[in-house]
This record gives C-alpha cells, structure tokens and sequence, in this order.
C-alpha cells in the first residue's frame, strides 16, 4: 500500500520565506575585529607572527606569475589613532624562512645570486613617513636587503582592530602592498627572463605590548 502526502505549494513557499527570515535575522557571526578606528588603542605594538605573512610575487619567463613567501616575521609599531600619521614602524623579515612550491628553488634563494643569507640573514623596513585617508595609508619608508638601503612606499588599508579572544591582547591588521626592482638590491639573476620587478604583499597583525 502507498500512502501519499500532498503538502499546498503555498504553506511549502511560507516555511521557506520564514526560515530565511530567521537566517537573516541571526545574521553573519559576530567577529572581534572591526574596521573602526575608535577600537584601537594607542600604545606600542609587536608583530604577530603567527598571522603575518609577506608573499612576494614575480613573472617567470612570460608563462606565469610565481609567489613565494616570508614568514617568522617580527617588528614593532608605536600608533596613536589621534595622530596616526605620527605613527612609526619597523619590520623584519628573516629572510632563512622563504619558501616557495619548489624545495629546489627554496635552497636557491638562500644563495648569492638572491638573499645570501649566510651574509645577510634579514631584511628591515623602517618607516619615515606615514600619510593617512579614511583607513588607507601611504607609508614611505627605507628597506634594506642585502645591505642596500632604497626607499619604498607601502599602500596600506586598515582591515581591523579588537581584542583577540585567544590570549586578550588588543589587535590591530593592516593589508600592504608595494613593487621593488630586484637589481637595485643585487639581485640580478636571470634577468631578465625572471621579471626585475617583484610585487609585494603583506598580511600583518600588531599586539599591544603597553
């Protein structure tokens, strides 16, 4: 024996416009980062370096773009949200820690014909002018990298500000992006089929530390 139910289509579209009324209404989940410039708290901060990441990107032989990245970063920030632009910022990027898709190319890097790292193990960069709009900053500051010091803007946005749930300690992020010339550093291995420009981009959260 078949039993059947027949359901009006008109209850059927009711239930679904309620449940997603309720989902609606429930919303996306609350986070404790916010881009709201009233959540930071001036002070001194340091690099989380569990949550910092440098990508840095070049052409390879016109087929592709190809990434790698620098972690363990380390670095320090003082910042009051009233004078932002007095703001100062000084990061290190171990540079022993780059790594890319080929365990090849990762041993490669860490030789003379790119970081060298025997000789000079990190690369700094020190801020020396800060330029604010809205949550967006232009940053101006000199980066060495194997012992050359040029200057070089980063575009930063502020992607938020909280209290990281996890261990209590007032956050900040901020996204960056910015382009060097390789060979202005020395680094001139395999131009130019590797592209000369190398694009940047940073991922980077601050914990106050006072």
């Amino acid at each position: 024996m078949r039993i059947q139910f027949t359901v009006p289509f008109a209850a059927v579209l009711s239930l679904a416009v309620a449940a997603g009324a309720a989902s609606a209404q429930s919303g996306p989940p609350d986070v404790p980062g916010k881009v709201d410039p009233s959540r930071v708290a001036a002070g001194s901060y340091k690099v989380d370096p569990d949550h910092t990441q440098v990508v840095f990107t070049a052409n390879h032989f016109g087929f592709s773009n190809y990434c790698g990245m620098i972690g363990a970063v380390t670095g320090t920030m003082t910042l009051d949200p009233k004078q932002p632009e007095a703001a100062r910022l000084v990061i290190e990027l171990p540079l022993g820690s780059a790594i890319t898709t080929s365990k090849a190319l990762d041993e490669h890097l860490q030789k003379a014909d790119f970081f060298e790292t025997d000789k000079f193990p990190t690369a700094t960069f020190r801020s020396t002018r800060i330029e604010v709009a809205g949550d967006r900053a232009e940053i101006t500051g000199d980066l060495t990298l194997r012992g050359v010091t040029k200057p070089v803007v980063l575009a930063a946005r502020f992607t938020g500000a909280g209290v990281n749930p996890m261990n209590k300690a007032a956050t900040v992020g901020f996204e960056a992006t910015a382009s060097v010339k390789r060979s202005e550093f020395g680094i001139k291995f395999a131009l130019p089929m590797v592209a000369d420009r190398v694009d940047l981009r940073i991922v980077a959260a601050f914990e106050k530390t006072e």
